[in-house]
């Protein structure tokens, strides 16, 4: 993953975190900690729920399994380290802060992508029901989620090979709370601006592809919801869409807040704020969205409890 030939007087990073004040470190890792196990139990709650009952084993919930893998993990990769440097050491070795940027980037990336699959299935459901069950194969349903996991990998790949070419001589200190490109960039004592050229192509290619699909195939949605002449029937239609418009409105409105802009307005507390909000308060809040907001969901839960409690 990291170049051998990466030279650097830097064995370890220094993670600043969020707050230098020690009551607030404790109130952060009390609520971080919550967050995170909220988050656990609502993704994994919801996989498990989707794989136990039969009705929900449509390309939709399919899709939603993985967004609620890829969540899972996005927490995983960022919420233990950070409540372990709100307690004890905030030291992270050189190899494993480049690890934890490698899964954030992947699992990032991942997850847009996966967004404008699930987006994509949306389109068709509603613009064309009576083709939905033939165009949304099996086939076609592992494609759209192969496809982002594969995407996702080649842009971490070549995001953390240019990242540890840099030479890092002086300082440190990361002034974040988890390895992110930005701050990592600004510690290194070499030129950097061919990488974050090439970086910013790359986040750039997979914010705009992902949202640009997304919004082709909301417009088409919102043009199909339009045409419907019964109010109900709008508001069914409009109904199975709401909740992944939601997500991916919260998601994207974070992620170009923070990433599609030069590393000259990078401002610590600012993006300090908006990292918070997308790695660790979106995870939680996605599972939220896609069960309280659906009756499928909250039906399929009261029988997968019914059938627990006939097989006692």
């Amino acid at each position: 993953m990291m170049s051998r030939r990466n030279n650097t007087n830097v064995p370890d990073f220094i993670l600043m975190g969020l707050t230098d004040s020690e009551e607030i470190q404790l109130a952060l890792f009390i609520i971080f900690l919550l967050i995170h196990l909220i988050t656990v139990l609502g993704n994994v709650g919801m996989i498990l729920i989707i794989r136990l009952d039969p009705q929900l084993h449509t390309p939709m919930y399919f899709f939603l399994t993985h967004l609620s893998f890829i969540d899972l993990s996005y927490s995983t990769v960022i919420i233990p380290k950070t409540l372990a440097n709100l307690l004890t050491s905030n030291y992270i070795s050189f190899r494993g802060c480049f690890t934890q940027m490698f899964f954030f980037v992947f699992l990032g990336a991942a997850e847009c992508f996966l967004l404008s699959s699930m987006a994509y299935d949306r389109y068709v459901a509603i613009c064309c029901p009576l083709h939905y069950p033939v165009t949304m194969s099996k086939r076609l349903c592992h494609a759209l989620v192969t496809g982002p996991y594969m995407i996702g990998f080649i842009d971490s790949f070549v995001n953390v090979v240019c990242m540890s070419r840099l030479h890092f001589c002086e300082s440190n200190v990361v002034h974040h709370f988890f390895c992110d490109t930005s701050p990592i960039l600004s510690l290194s004592c070499t030129d950097t601006y061919d990488i974050e050229i090439l970086i910013f192509i790359f986040a750039g290619f997979t914010l705009m592809v992902s949202l640009i699909t997304i919004s082709a195939s909301y417009v088409f949605i919102l043009s199909t919801i339009l045409k419907i002449n019964s109010t109900s029937g709008k508001q069914k239609a409009f109904s199975t869409c709401a909740s992944h418009l939601l997500g991916v409105t919260i998601f994207y409105g974070t992620l170009i807040f923070t990433y599609l802009k030069p590393r000259k307005s990078y401002s610590l507390g600012r993006d300090q704020v908006a990292s918070v909000f997308y790695t660790i308060v979106i995870p939680m809040l996605n599972p939220l969205i896609y069960s309280l907001r659906n009756k499928e969901v909250k039906n399929a839960f009261i029988r997968v409890m019914q059938r627990r409690e006939y097989s006692r």
